[in-house]
């Protein structure tokens, strides 16, 4: 975060490989596309390859939104803690290798294709996808490299997700809302139901969940499975502050005491979402948990791109935020509303198909002034959203312009900005092609 170096915003029509790493066609053949829900594929390969997934303690992390931050925090902690520690993330913004990294840092990519070799003939055996050879090759990969502990977070939903097979000493989940309806239920409670998948008996399980019906699913769910259930939501967070470059507050733990944090990670869900990260490590077994300035300091070197990053780029602000839901959304507008950002507010959005845009856009649209609609490269022709019928049938005072060609889009967002700030947001390859066309490096 802060000041950063770039080169003029790009030519138009310059080619665009965005979120397409080339990397992913070395590592791995053509392998089935979806979603193919079981277990059994990935515990095979994995059994081929002598179960590398026990070889190290792990903490298993799902929900609808703030997964990766707090599986991020996690590993930031253990990390400062002296552990040699593993995250496991996904999806990625640019670089492949970001979903794949010790210590805080990725593997080099002749590393990632040697054990790609080591896994690629259970991986064609089985008929894995792509996630699930990711998962494979993440596991083997960490299991040599003598990690210490892994942090994961679930790919899709949870008890059908490829991470699934981990044996954990902690699980969490963030929270519940709408997403992927297709996958995981029309209900919360069948969403949460199938999030709560990850729990594993005697394992303690970490929830910053709010709702009442869910909380009370969840003690149903655990009381089953014999699961000790731990609740760690808003009711341990104060004084939350946020900054274009931190959040800071205070969180109660019952090991710790009151603990005043600073993460780099901006928004008050940071700080809830921090605070859960807090409340994971505590359940930890005795010899795992750190100290606490372990914790404080870890919390302030934590590193998850795309999340309400704010960056100033030649005197022009840029915002990037992942929100791909109402819920993510409302985070992204709550923090949009506590900053004070150089105006005007420009957005940049692009949204998939299969996601409710017409209950995204509108609290948005209440914080900008101008949008452009756009379309980011690389989503799958079956995902591509229409931004001109978004255009026509969402009711706003903000000024909406459609520019399908996302480099166009880019820059006549940034131009009407002028020195104010633009807001990208509506889905990971949205981000991830900003940031790529922007110069900005998620692993640098």
């Amino acid at each position: 975060m802060g000041h950063v170096d770039t080169p003029p915003l790009l030519v138009p029509n310059r080619p665009d490989q965005t979120f397409s790493d080339p990397l992913v066609q070395r590592l791995f053949p053509p392998l089935p596309k979806g979603v193919h829900w079981g277990l059994e594929r990935t515990e095979s390969a994995l059994q081929a390859l002598g179960d590398p997934h026990r070889n190290y303690p792990s903490i298993h992390v799902g929900g609808t939104n703030g997964k990766g931050s707090v599986t991020s925090t996690i590993a930031s902690v253990l990390t400062e803690s002296g552990l040699k520690v593993a995250c496991y993330t996904s999806p990625h913004l640019i670089s492949f290798r970001e979903r794949l990294l010790i210590d805080g840092n990725p593997l080099p990519e002749r590393t990632l294709l040697k054990y790609a070799e080591e896994v690629r003939d259970s991986v064609v055996r089985f008929d894995l996808t792509f996630f699930e050879a990711v998962t494979v090759l993440a596991m083997h990969a960490f299991a040599q490299e003598g990690v210490e502990m892994l942090a994961a977070e679930v790919g899709l939903g949870g008890r059908l997700d490829a991470t699934n097979v981990l044996e954990p000493k902690v699980t969490a989940v963030t929270n519940v809302a709408k997403d992927h309806a297709d996958y995981l239920g029309e209900t919360l409670l069948e969403i949460a139901r199938e999030k709560a998948g990850i729990m594993k008996p005697g394992v303690p399980f970490v929830t910053a969940e709010s709702s009442e019906d869910l909380k009370a699913s969840f003690e149903k769910l655990a009381a089953e499975a014999g699961v000790p259930l731990v609740f760690a939501g808003n009711n341990k967070v104060s004084g939350v502050q946020v900054h274009s470059s931190t959040t800071s507050f205070y969180t109660r733990t019952d090991r710790w005491g009151d603990l005043r944090l600073v993460t780099p990670l901006v928004g008050s869900h940071q700080a809830t979402n921090t605070s859960l990260a807090v409340a994971v490590l505590e359940e930890l077994p005795t010899p795992l948990i750190p100290e606490a300035s372990e914790v404080i300091r870890g919390i302030a070197k934590v590193k998850y791109h795309g999340r309400d990053e704010v960056r100033v780029i030649e005197g022009l602000t840029w915002i990037f935020d992942v929100a791909h839901n109402p819920a993510g959304m409302h985070s992204l507008t709550d923090t949009l509303g506590r900053l004070c950002l150089p105006s005007p507010l420009v957005g940049l959005v692009s949204i998939l198909k299969d996601k409710d845009w017409k209950v995204m856009l509108p609290p948005l649209l209440t914080r900008i002034e101008t949008v452009v609609l756009t379309q980011a490269p690389s989503v799958s022709p079956q995902n591509l959203w229409d931004p001109q019928e978004a255009a026509e049938q969402i009711m706003t005072d903000s000024h909406v312009e459609v520019e399908e060609d996302f480099t166009r889009a880019l820059q006549k967002a940034a131009g009407m900005a002028g020195n104010g700030s633009v807001v990208v947001t509506g889905s990971v390859y949205t981000v991830g092609s900003a940031m790529r066309l922007l110069g900005l490096d998620p692993l640098g």
